[in-house]
């Protein structure tokens, strides 16, 4: 969501505010700005001392000294009395949804059973800080006298939601369980979204589905409660159906300095001798497209700026060993599989060139192309895409590959890549044209026929 954030301030009053539930999937991406250290998901109140709010602690390893990083917190305040329940789990993956559900009937005689908070179908019931809230306690949520924020939270300074986010459910005067939103898939035990079917949503209820591209706070509760958009708040088609590989913030390289944004699709290397940024899948059979635009190239680095990377990577070495990948190096020399190829040039891409990736693993090739022409191994883009244009070919197959973006010099400036993924935006920039042959998926350029992006229906069908 990045900088962006929905909010909503109901007309009526709800149906029970001690009484409701919230649902949503999310996926996580890094932040780096320290000031923003919890991501808000669901916020209501009239301030900071009358509130109730649904939060996950910024994912980053170093968000304190109390390693609290993931921790999913709900809280509620009023009067300035706080009741917290903060999760011991820690929910740090990058690479997938995760389904957050939060149930609670203040009614119940147990305090135990006054809120319930459930990830992918499972109930937590281990907490660093658990509440006892008194019983018949009217929490904020539904009530209509205070904006309703997803995303962010109007009592501080911005603290955005920074990630994906579907399927997002509000249902006032009822406590479900997670089985009105998902269900265990029967062949894989994965927790899945299944519709909300059959669900009551009470006077201030809210489904939003994010279906429509020009209307991302659209209701389909049928209640007609419509969320207004502030910010750029893009549509995307990473979805919990459908999980879209990014840029792995886990997979630490030892020599560089990165960060990165955009629900990590966007990277920086800011320092370091082959700082490299890694996919969070891996495949080994099938054929599969990515495309790269370069929007830093280290310029400034004088003949260093040339030594950028992009390609894919064995996960079975270690991530700093660019020898054992599949790349091309934008001086023109090609590494991997043991060793480089060709002598250093000129630079062959710069700041604002696409780069596209297509690696066919049943017959063990890797071809590059730039800005919608193919490289024929003597360092130019003049090509048309055809077997005779593969820069590797024997590929080991039987390993595991994922996409790579390094940088190769320690003095160079930083280098920046988007990655396209299939998403159809290079960073928050939409593609200009989608390509053809994309199966789904929206590319800058032509997709090769028979590749397909990586993601897990495709991977499920293709790979």
């Amino acid at each position: 969501m990045a900088n962006s954030y929905l909010n909503k301030t109901f007309s009526g009053a709800p149906t029970n505010a001690k009484k409701g539930t919230i649902s949503m999937w999310f996926k996580l991406s890094q932040n780096d700005s320290s000031s923003n250290n919890y991501y808000r998901l669901f916020v209501t109140g009239a301030d900071g001392s009358n509130r109730t709010d649904l939060n996950i602690v910024k994912p980053d390893a170093d968000v304190d000294s109390n390693d609290l990083a993931g921790r999913l917190y709900f809280s509620h305040i009023v009067s300035g009395t706080a009741y917290h329940w903060r999760t011991n789990k820690q929910f740090r993956d990058f690479s997938g949804f995760y389904n957050l559900v939060v149930a609670y009937d203040t009614t119940q005689a147990s305090a135990s059973d006054r809120v319930k908070i459930y990830v992918n179908g499972t109930q937590e019931t281990s907490f660093s800080a658990s509440a006892t809230i008194p019983q018949d306690t009217d929490l904020f949520f539904g009530n209509n006298s205070s904006a309703h924020h997803i995303g962010n939270s109007p009592h501080y300074s911005p603290r955005f939601f920074q990630g994906y986010m579907a399927h997002f459910a509000y249902v006032d005067g009822t406590a479900l369980t997670p089985t009105s939103f998902g269900e265990t898939d029967s062949t894989s035990g994965i927790w899945k979204f299944k519709p909300p079917t059959g669900v009551t949503w009470g006077n201030n209820g809210v489904h939003l589905k994010f279906e429509n591209s020009g209307n991302l706070g659209l209701d389909s509760s049928g209640n007609s409660h419509n969320f207004t958009v502030n910010g750029n708040l893009k549509q995307a088609l990473d979805t919990p159906s459908n999980v879209h590989i990014n840029w792995n913030p886990l997979e630490v390289s030892s020599n560089s300095g990165r960060s990165f944004a955009n629900a990590n699709t966007s990277g920086s290397i800011t320092s370091g001798n082959n700082g490299t940024m890694l996919g969070t899948i891996g495949v080994n059979n099938g054929k599969w497209y990515y495309e790269v635009k370069v929007t830093q190239s280290g310029a400034g680095g004088g003949s260093n700026a040339r030594y950028g990377t992009i390609g894919f990577h064995d996960i079975s070495k270690a991530i700093d060993t660019p020898n054992d990948g599949l790349c091309i190096l934008s001086d023109s020399r090609i590494r991997g599989q043991g060793g480089t190829t060709g002598s250093s040039g000129s630079a062959i891409w710069g700041s604002g060139d696409i780069i596209q990736l297509a690696l066919d693993l049943d017959g063990g090739n890797l071809y590059v192309g730039k800005n919608g022409n193919w490289y024929d191994n003597n360092g130019n883009f003049n090509q048309t895409f055809s077997n005779s244009t593969a820069i590797f070919t024997s590929i080991t197959t039987s390993k595991y590959w994922t996409p790579l973006c390094q940088k190769n010099v320690t003095a160079d400036n930083a280098q920046t890549f988007d990655a396209n993924f299939g998403n159809g935006f290079f960073g928050t920039t939409a593609i200009s044209s989608a390509g053809s042959n994309g199966n789904g998926s929206l590319f800058e350029y032509d997709v090769p026929s028979g590749y397909y992006a990586l993601n897990t229906k495709n991977i499920n069908t293709y790979g």
